[in-house]
């Protein structure tokens, strides 16, 4: 249907109340298409062209697809996959600490297995460094901008942890990097990304880096384009919610990390003191031996609510505190993304307004307003499912990350109450003395 208008979906004049709520269980066709220029401004079009590229000229990866629908389909087939069907499996273990004379580091083993007709062998094993872990999510989004890129543990050592060569922050390192693979292997453009491939299978990564180096200003550049001279009239009432919702999801979340870490530091204080108090009751048994029975009790009952506050804080510390970060850090991602979606629609109607301001005849739309138009398709197909998949993804997350703090609460309470109750004894049967 070369020639033919195709004029980009509109949304209609709805109300940010009639928009579905981010949070709400819903499909891709019920969030609805994307809000465009008003349609006097639409012009013809071929789409037989859907050569894709950035405003700089570079391309966009063709793994991307265009079509909303090639795409959605492509995520609902992944989403039906089960353990037994997938075919890429990666995980992050064994960190190694390495000292050298300029530096100290730490590498994790990265295993995959895979029956991927893109992978030479079934089998990879392979050490990566968390600076590997970063250029591996630079390079997806460059190459893949249109695209959620799952976020990173933060580089520094994070807030109450001195040292970053210590069991615990190495361990949460782990886990977290091992997410941020696993994210990856799951989804259904990102885990065919050929930096990826590399990063899974390269023995030696540094020479892929320094093959990309004397590219990087040209590479760079596909990114850069959110900082081009556009302006957004008005964002899409559905981007718009999303917007919101992202801005006051971060806003939310931030609050419970922060009264979290407090109640965490707090917890800790108690904690040093409970130390010294149990010992108290010893010292006191064994100056009287009539009471020394009931107040070593007391002094064991105090012991063992120690340890059962010292699980908490670190199930807290361990398990609670990086996912709410993590999602965090997501949200921001996301708002990056809508960024460069918002930006790439401002440019398309700078176009369309260039073009309808010009008196001559247009048998056709200019090739660049064409290219211009797919990539807002593009992104507004990527971004929308992706964000589908990441609210699916953040549902089941914060239900296990709740379900667990319940269940390690209980836990400790119960623990607390068993050691309680077993010196109920020793102080009700303790004849009396005359």
């Amino acid at each position: 249907s070369a020639g033919a208008p195709k004029p980009l979906p509109s949304s209609g004049p709805k109300s940010l109340r009639e928009m579905p709520h981010p949070l709400a269980t819903s499909s891709s066709e019920e969030m609805g298409p994307a809000l465009t220029p008003s349609p006097d401004l639409l012009l013809p079009r071929s789409i037989a062209d859907k050569d894709l590229s950035l405003p700089n000229g570079t391309p966009v990866d063709t793994s991307s697809p265009a079509s909303s629908s090639s795409l959605l389909n492509r995520l609902q087939l992944d989403d039906d996959l089960d353990a037994e069907t997938r075919d890429l499996f990666v995980t992050v273990d064994d960190p190694k600490k390495h000292v050298c004379t300029m530096e100290t580091y730490i590498t994790y083993r990265v295993t995959t297995k895979t029956t991927r007709a893109e992978f030479d062998l079934p089998e990879y094993c392979v050490r990566r460094r968390y600076q590997d872990f970063d250029w591996l999510r630079n390079k997806l989004e460059e190459s893949q901008p249109t695209h959620l890129i799952p976020p990173l543990p933060e580089k520094f050592v994070v807030k109450g942890v001195v040292d970053r060569f210590s069991e615990e922050f190495v361990e949460t390192r782990r886990k977290a990097l091992d997410k941020f693979l696993k994210r990856i292997t799951d989804h259904p453009v990102l885990s065919f990304n050929e930096h990826f491939n590399v990063f899974l299978t390269a023995k030696d990564l540094n020479a892929y880096k320094k093959q990309g180096m004397a590219l990087l200003s040209k590479m760079g550049e596909s990114v850069k384009y959110v900082t081009g001279g556009y302006k957004l009239r008005s964002r899409p009432l559905e981007f718009a919610a999303i917007g919101e919702y992202l801005d006051t999801f971060s806003l939310k979340l931030g609050t419970i990390d922060r009264i979290a870490q407090r109640i965490i530091k707090e917890q800790l204080e108690y904690l040093v003191e409970l130390r010294e108090y149990g010992p108290v009751y010893s010292t006191w048994g064994g100056l009287e031996v009539e009471l020394s029975e009931p107040l070593e009790g007391v002094s064991a009952c105090i012991g063992n609510c120690c340890t059962a506050l010292e699980e908490l804080s670190e199930d807290m510390t361990e398990d609670f505190l990086p996912v709410l970060r993590e999602y965090i850090l997501y949200s921001e991602s996301m708002k990056n993304v809508l960024k460069k979606r918002d930006q790439v629609q401002a440019e398309y109607e700078a176009k369309l307004e260039a073009v309808a301001l010009k008196k001559e005849d247009r048998p056709k739309v200019p090739t660049d307003v064409e290219k211009c138009q797919d990539r807002v398709e593009c992104f507004n197909a990527d971004l929308k499912a992706d964000m589908e998949r990441w609210q699916n993804n953040k549902r089941q997350d914060f239900r296990q990350l709740l379900m667990g703090m319940a269940d390690k609460n209980i836990q400790y309470y119960e623990k607390c109450l068993t050691a309680w109750e077993s010196i109920i004894p020793l102080l009700q049967d303790k004849p009396e003395t005359k």
